[in-house]
C-alpha cells in the first residue's frame, strides 16, 4: 500500500497521491492523463479528480499501478470498481479491444491488451496480448468474457504472469524463438523475421531491435499492439522508437520500422508508452517523420 508519509511534494492537494516507491513505468499516466502525469523521474497527480467518472478513473490507475504507489483514503478505495478491468478502448466489426490494467513489476508496468471475438459458430475465440499481473478478480471477470485461447507475448520483457494466465484457462502462449528462453513453457514459436497469418483476422510481424524476439501483432488489419518496439509520444506528439531503451541492436530496429509503413493502422496499442488512434493514412506520414529524426540525427 502507499504510505501517505512518503507522499511525493509535487503532488497536488487532495485525497490522491504518488509516494516514493513510484518506479516511474507511466502506469497511471496512460491510463488517466487527466489527473495523472510524469515529473521526469516519478508520476505525480497534477490535478485531482471532481466527481464520480472522474474518482472512477483515478481509483483505476490506483489499482493498475504494479507497485502499490498511489495512495488515496479509506472512503474512496472502498469505491473501487470491482468490473473496472479490462476496460474496452476500441470495438471493431471483428472484435473488441480490451486494456487489462493489473500492471505486473515484472514487466515494467507494461500494458496487456484483451482481444475478444467469436468463431464462425459464435463460440468465443478471446485472446491476450503480453500479460498482465496475476489477479483473481481480472480472471474472474475474462472468464465471464469468454476466457483465453491463446496468449502472444511480443517480447522477452513482458511475458509477467503468463503461466498463471495459461494455467487458468488453457491458453496456448505465442513467443518468438529468439526470446524464447523468458518463457520456455511456452506452446509454439514464432521463428525468423517473416509475417506469420495466425487467422484472418491476426497477423503477427517480427519486429527485432529492441530485442531479438521482438514481435508486432495486426489485428483486423488496422489495430497495431506494438510491444515495446513504438508507442506515441506526447512531448512532443509523434510516434516514437527509443534508441535509449533499445537492448539488442538499434540498426535493426529502424529497419524493422520501415517494415511497417506500408500498414494503414488506426490504433496503436503499446506496451508503454501512450496509445493512440490515427485518421487513414496519418500512420505512414507518422512513420516516415520518426525515420526522418533519426536521419537528421535526432533522439527516437
Amino acid at each position: 500500500m502507499a504510505s501517505a508519509a512518503e507522499r511525493l511534494a509535487v503532488n497536488a492537494d487532495g485525497p490522491f497521491y504518488v509516494d516514493t516507491s513510484c518506479i516511474d513505468c507511466g502506469t497511471c499516466w496512460q491510463f488517466d492523463p487527466a489527473h495523472f502525469a510524469p515529473t521526469g523521474r516519478t508520476s505525480h497527480v497534477w490535478t485531482q479528480p471532481v466527481g464520480e467518472e472522474e474518482t472512477r478513473a483515478a481509483l483505476l490507475a490506483l489499482q493498475a499501478c504494479p507497485v502499490a504507489a498511489i495512495g488515496t483514503t479509506r472512503e474512496l478505495l472502498a469505491l473501487t470498481p470491482a468490473d473496472g478491468f479490462p476496460s474496452l478502448v476500441t470495438s471493431l466489426a471483428q472484435g473488441e479491444v480490451y486494456y487489462c490494467g493489473w500492471a505486473s513489476r515484472k514487466s515494467f508496468g507494461a500494458s496487456s491488451w484483451l482481444i475478444t471475438r467469436r468463431r464462425p459458430d459464435g463460440s468465443p475465440d478471446n485472446l491476450l496480448i503480453d500479460s498482465p499481473r496475476w489477479s483473481a478478480a481480472l480472471a474472474r471477470r475474462i472468464e465471464a468474457m469468454g476466457g483465453v485461447s491463446r496468449i502472444l507475448l511480443s517480447h522477452r520483457d513482458d511475458v509477467a504472469d503468463h503461466h498463471a494466465w495459461a494455467r487458468r484457462f488453457g491458453a496456448e502462449r505465442w513467443i518468438h524463438s529468439a526470446d524464447a528462453d523468458a518463457a520456455a513453457e511456452a506452446e509454439h514459436r514464432f521463428e525468423g523475421t517473416e509475417r506469420l497469418r495466425l487467422d484472418d483476422d491476426l497477423l503477427v510481424i517480427p519486429v527485432p531491435g529492441h530485442t531479438a524476439g521482438c514481435v508486432a501483432v495486426l489485428f483486423a488489419d488496422q489495430v497495431l499492439f506494438s510491444g515495446d518496439h513504438l508507442w506515441w509520444g506526447v512531448d512532443p506528439p509523434g510516434v516514437v522508437a527509443s534508441r535509449r531503451v533499445c537492448w539488442w541492436n538499434w540498426e535493426e530496429q529502424l529497419r524493422s520500422v520501415e517494415r511497417l509503413l506500408d500498414l494503414d493502422v488506426r490504433w496503436l496499442f503499446p506496451g508503454h508508452g501512450r496509445w493512440h488512434s490515427f485518421a487513414p493514412g496519418e500512420w505512414r506520414r507518422e512513420l516516415e517523420a520518426t525515420l526522418a529524426r533519426e536521419g537528421q540525427g535526432g533522439e527516437l
